[in-house]
């Protein structure tokens, strides 16, 4: 049976629930790991790996209390979060449970249009081959492993569903499948509202196809129509109910609505033109393959420039070719006759041309940055089944006893089988990815929820906005969805400079920011420090930054308390969070980075060494670096003692340095740093403990995180 092409349904509907367990099962194996660490878990469950997944969560726990803060920004209205709120209310398991494994179940779920893609083309083998590959591969695990909860989970089956629907829609001519199909992309794009770009490639592909193989076909113009429909930017419930309508019709009347087809499709066309559809796709396309380095603030008067977030989000930025293939099939050999192998399958079965837009977007992310990989995983997976069982029958020609032929048939596919899944699961293996964050920090966040009100503000780093909304149920100022150049340098300039300017601009920020919300013309843009300016009536923002200094500055009323998270791990992106506010506003150019470097050491005698070519002479305190030595200014112990208090020992060097050691005792972690970085907040209040007690008051000392509350 097997070496045959047809395989029983029966028996197939089997193997895809055996594809489909074993897809969940290969997830097991992060789960079998991170068990083995009680810091990563909470409320006696692993937690997620993924900052965006608390976003979403955030949004499934305010459905399910039945409330939420004005101005949260928390998503209840997204398909995610009302999906797991669902979940959580209809199955016996914890919600941590269940936003720990969804990604698992419903991520798995590729493996079933994947093998019916095969199924359809009457390729039953390439189908169970590529049901097995599909599930496991580099890419789609990282976006789909068990607490991966993210919109990943659905973001290629859906498609993928689509993509079935389209080439049957073509394979069976029956108009059952068009509004399959055409529900299908609307269910895609109320999941992922950037689903029209891959939408329209589908219509694109499908045009050209039918002009190409079977132009005269009217019934292949009624494809047209309802993808034509689908990707029109309008209400998706509007779209749906025109999409049974014109099902109706044309099932209804059959050939009587055949003359009516092509005066159908020009008037969906022209729908979505004038919807303004174009658009729609371009717009998303733009933000990945024509990215700037500075991305401008627009106000009436003022025209600032700040420091574009794209140019420090990796999987945003253009990719080895080595990655490249990697992540699509597991290795540069495997991503070779995978590609091959999609070449001849669409040459044997002309509609595999229609996946054409799936395998281009993947490709992009040559340039457009890893995480489109994923798009070309499922094509990728048929190409490389499709030679395998390709190769095994061409061998089997060559084999005159029947029995031996069959046998080459069955093993030739299995050894190929074998053989991709060998890298995929070695990457699965190594792949170790902590949780976001660890139990004790966790700690820090749910203390806080008991100390802060819902409409307070928590000023940190966009990296850690998702996880503390999540946790302490407050405010933050940016997330990460909410990190633009201009939204960020108020939150930068923060937490790098002294804290007087620090806590002005804390304030400020907040206030402006509520006052967006409720003046929702005072600043389309969200460039607050423009609106700031024009309030204090500056228009040079170097001055009005200077200003800042100032104890005395006047600042609005105080709304609402405001409070500082420290962590620890910003350490490590510290020099990143400086970008984006040290550069001219008025010209875009980035000033000169002062020099931070955080490292572990190694003591041999009188030096300190943080590297090969660097150390640290404590008998004449100077820094080696190269061939070159600088003196150092300031030499810092710093420690977290049992009293919960941040103690430091200051020990004066040279004062023409500009350098300055900070021993961390607490963490075994030295930091060498040039003075604009020593004096900023976040190196006072966390690495020092140093506050201004006029300005701050800790909250929460711990080695993890620190809390301070302002007082202004």
């Amino acid at each position: 049976m097997w070496s045959e092409d047809k395989i029983p349904m029966r028996v197939y509907i089997g193997l895809i629930i055996l594809a489909y367990i074993f897809s969940i099962a290969i997830r097991y194996i992060w789960v079998h790991w991170a068990s083995g660490y009680p810091q990563f878990f909470w409320n006696g469950e692993l937690m997620i790996n993924t900052n965006d997944g608390y976003y979403w969560a955030e949004g499934a726990r305010d459905i399910l209390t039945g409330h939420h803060q004005p101005n949260d920004l928390s998503p209840i209205d997204y398909p995610i979060s009302i999906l797991t709120a669902f979940l959580a209310k209809i199955l016996p398991f914890k919600f941590e449970t269940i936003i720990l494994w969804m990604p698992a179940f419903f991520g798995s779920l590729l493996v079933v249009p994947v093998m019916m893609i095969a199924k359809t083309l009457g390729n039953d083998r390439v189908g169970v081959i590529a049901g097995f590959i599909v599930g496991i591969v580099w890419s789609y695990y990282n976006r789909t492993m068990t607490g991966y909860y993210d919109t990943d989970m659905l973001t290629i089956v859906l498609p993928t569903f689509a993509l079935w629907f389209l080439i049957l829609s073509f394979k069976s001519q029956k108009n059952r499948y068009l509004l399959l199909m055409a529900l299908t992309m609307l269910l895609y794009e109320w999941w992922y509202p950037s689903a029209r770009p891959l939408e329209m490639a589908f219509g694109g592909v499908a045009l050209v196809y039918t002009l190409i193989f079977d132009r005269k076909n009217i019934f292949n113009y009624k494809v047209l129509i309802f993808i034509a429909l689908a990707a029109t930017p309008v209400s998706i419930f509007i779209k749906s109910i025109l999409a049974v309508a014109i099902f109706i019709y044309f099932h209804f009347t059959k050939e009587k609505s055949d003359k009516f087809v092509l005066p159908i499709l020009a008037l969906s066309i022209l729908l979505f033109l004038l919807m303004g559809g174009i658009d729609m796709i371009l717009n998303p396309i733009k933000g990945y393959i024509f990215r700037e380095a500075i991305s401008d603030g627009a106000t009436d008067s003022l025209k600032l420039h700040y420091f574009a977030i794209a140019k420090t989000v990796r999987e945003a930025g253009s990719i080895p070719f080595e990655i490249f293939a990697d992540r699509i099939s597991g290795a540069i050999p495997l991503f070779i006759i995978s590609t091959a192998g999609y070449i001849l399958y669409a040459i044997k079965e002309r509609l595999m041309w229609l996946a054409l837009p799936m395998v281009g977007l993947g490709f992009i992310a040559m340039q457009g940055g890893l995480r489109f990989t994923v798009y070309a995983v499922p094509i990728c997976a048929l190409g490389f089944a499709y030679i395998a069982v390709w190769f095994g029958d061409k061998l089997a020609e060559y084999i005159s006893d029947e029995k031996k032929a069959k046998i080459v048939k069955i093993a030739t596919p299995l050894i190929a089988l074998t053989i991709s899944l060998y890298p995929n699961i070695e990457h699965i293996v190594t792949y170790k990815v902590p949780t976001v964050f660890k139990k004790d920090e966790v700690a820090v966040l749910d203390k806080l929820k008991s100390i802060a009100s819902r409409e307070d503000y928590v000023l940190t780093w966009w990296d850690y906005g998702y996880p503390i909304r999540y946790y302490s149920d407050v405010k933050t100022l940016i997330d990460g969805g909410k990190h633009t150049g201009m939204v960020n340098f108020p939150v930068s300039f923060a937490l790098t400079h002294n804290q007087v300017a620090s806590a002005n601009m804390a304030r400020l920020d907040v206030e402006y920011t509520e006052k967006a919300f409720k003046e929702k013309n005072v600043s389309q843009t969200e460039d607050y420090l423009a609106d700031m300016m024009k309030d204090y009536g500056y228009k040079d923002p170097a001055l009005f930054l200077a200003e800042l200094d100032n104890p005395n500055f006047k600042l609005p009323k105080k709304s609402r308390d405001v409070y500082y998270y420290l962590p620890y791990r910003m350490l490590n992106i510290f020099p990143t969070v400086n970008l984006f506010s040290n550069l001219d506003l008025t010209t875009g150019k980035e000033n000169k980075n002062p020099f931070f470097l955080a490292s572990r050491y190694v003591v041999r005698g009188k030096r300190v060494y943080l590297s090969r070519n660097l150390f640290i002479d404590q008998e004449d305190a100077t820094v080696h670096f190269g061939n070159n030595k600088y003196p150092v200014n300031t030499f810092v112990i710093s420690y977290v003692g049992k009293d919960g208090k941040v103690h430091s020992q200051i020990s004066k060097g040279d004062s023409r340095g500009n350098l300055y050691i900070i021993y961390l005792k607490s963490y075994g972690q030295i930091l060498i740093m040039e003075k604009p970085f020593f004096d900023s907040a976040y190196i006072q209040m966390f690495a020092l403990g140093r506050y201004d007690k006029n300005l701050f008051e800790p909250v929460i000392i711990t080695p993890y995180a620190m809390v301070y509350k302002l007082k202004k």
